[in-house]
């Protein structure tokens, strides 16, 4: 069986192709993929069987480049390597999705080779429940029914969670989803990372520049990320972001 192996660290993809070597029937596909749109372009044209797929990479991760997997007709198996923090561990206890944890031992990469499959979209949004559904953990991505089926956000990325009506939108480095979950559920779950500033909207605290009084006197916060447009922030909760921006300096 062919194997692609992706991770951004160079000792982690040498680890690999070096345990890979000594197991029988595994070849490995050179080269390896350093982020998850190399890894794209390197299984769209070399059609690996397997893929070793590291979790935590910059720009696409490895659940993004998995929720991408499930878009195509005939996508490989693959094996998600984890880093073995309690997130991973919790994320994948109940998941029959196939993974090992870092450092990476030889028995347990035999074990996931065999049980390996390809991904699948409700395989991969059980793996980002709701907190209140799930273990109880926050959540490290955010999943979103779109067009293009389910799209995996990493809570780094998300910039703020506006509510409207039903739905709530959310805005991402990328652009904006519509979440079917309610604000204060994600102000329970999320709320150590996000705070509010209107009674339909939460921030991320590490997005926040300044706050600024308008002429009319009121109040909007800048955000990095929004390319110089602003939010409106409520009297209500205006002191309550000054203090919290007080402690973030």
């Amino acid at each position: 069986m062919n194997v692609l192996i992706v991770d951004d660290e160079p000792q982690a993809r040498e680890r690999l192709s070096r345990l890979l070597g000594e197991l029988e029937g595994y070849t490995v596909l050179e080269p390896s993929a350093t982020n998850g749109d190399e890894a794209l372009a390197l299984i769209e044209s070399h059609k690996p069987d397997v893929v070793l797929l590291d979790i935590d990479m910059p720009g696409l991760d490895g659940l993004q480049v998995a929720a991408r997997l499930c878009e195509r007709e005939a996508p490989p198996a693959v094996v998600f390597c984890t880093a073995g923090d309690e997130y991973d561990s919790e994320a994948f206890k109940d998941s029959t999705l196939s993974h090992v944890a870092k450092p990476i031992q030889p028995q347990a990469l035999r074990d996931a080779l065999r049980k390996a499959e390809k991904p699948n979209r409700a395989q991969l949004a059980a793996l980002t429940r709701p907190a209140n559904e799930g273990g109880g953990n926050p959540r490290s991505h955010i999943s979103a029914r779109t067009r293009k089926g389910i799209e995996l956000i990493p809570l780094p990325q998300v910039i703020y969670f506006i509510a409207d009506h039903k739905y709530v939108t959310l805005r991402h480095e990328a652009g904006e989803v519509l979440l079917d979950e309610p604000l204060k559920a994600l102000e329970d779950e999320f709320g150590e990372r996000f705070v509010r500033i209107h009674r339909n909207a939460l921030v991320a605290r590490e997005r926040i520049e300044r706050l600024q009084r308008t002429p009319l006197g009121h109040f909007q916060l800048f955000l990095k990320g929004l390319d110089g447009d602003a939010l409106t922030v409520s009297r209500r909760h205006v002191a309550g972001v000054r203090k919290m921006m007080q402690g973030l300096h």
